[in-house]
């Protein structure tokens, strides 16, 4: 699912493209903040593949030479998408480090990753490079910062706790959002009463007994091929491991 489009190759330009403000029009009336967000809808909608210069262009109702002079092309309107969508996290106000200590902090992290992925699917699209912290991403950054700020950690270690937590919750929801594609197309039950007697003949318990005892308690659960419920779960153990840490 990750993305092969090519990265920004002038990071210097692009530090200030994201820094610079964006609703400020040119000679045509249009501004950055609107190039950037009608190419979130179309992302949103369609997914990254669908994104081009020229469908935004077209969507504004410009041609897409106008649109070169706000954005130098696509790799570049990626990166200002990433960083207007991050600065949405907490827009309600409801911040990590007021919840109720650092576990609780870290827990409505995880949520608020979690629904914001699922809410721009194409987030998990975009392959990591070195990150490139625009107004967005500095402030989300600050925000999830605080509930490890003042008990007991590291700078280094918080950081490395916040980055384990996050991409923890990327992995999950690329699995939660690649399961509900393919869920369009018929339910797990019928998926699996296709599939189940053809492993069962090719595989047998003999020869992977871990494997079938395991999946079978996994195919009785309630929660069997749910994401979330492998986010919560992994993330528990997680903060176990940073509690265990504290002592």
């Amino acid at each position: 699912m990750p993305s092969n489009a090519p990265r920004p190759s002038d990071p210097g330009r692009l530090v200030s493209l994201l820094w610079e403000p964006s609703d400020r029009p040119g000679r045509t009336g249009l501004t950055k903040q609107a190039v950037v967000e009608n190419a979130i809808a179309i992302a949103d909608a369609e997914g990254l593949g669908a994104l081009t210069m020229r469908r935004v262009a077209d969507r504004l109702g410009v041609g897409a030479m106008t649109l070169y002079t706000h954005v130098p092309g696509k790799p570049e309107l990626v990166e200002l998408m990433l960083d207007a969508v991050a600065g949405e996290a907490y827009a309600d106000g409801a911040l990590p480090g007021e919840q109720d200590g650092w576990r609780a902090g870290l827990r409505h992290i995880a949520e608020r990753n979690w629904r914001h992925h699922l809410r721009h699917p194409w987030t998990v699209e975009v392959v990591p490079g070195r990150p490139v912290l625009g107004p967005g991403v500095s402030t989300k950054y600050d925000l999830e910062l605080a509930p490890l700020d003042g008990i007991g950690l590291a700078d280094l270690e918080m950081d490395q706790v916040l980055c384990g937590v996050l991409a923890l919750v990327e992995s999950t929801a690329r699995q939660q959002i690649g399961l509900d594609r393919v869920r369009t197309s018929g339910g797990d039950l019928d998926w699996w009463a296709t599939v189940s007697p053809a492993l069962a003949r090719s595989m047998g318990s003999a020869r992977f007994p871990l494997a079938a005892r395991v999946g079978a308690a996994t195919g009785e659960a309630v929660e069997a091929g749910d994401p979330h419920a492998v986010m919560r779960l992994s993330l528990d153990l997680l903060l176990d491991g940073v509690a265990g840490r504290l002592r």
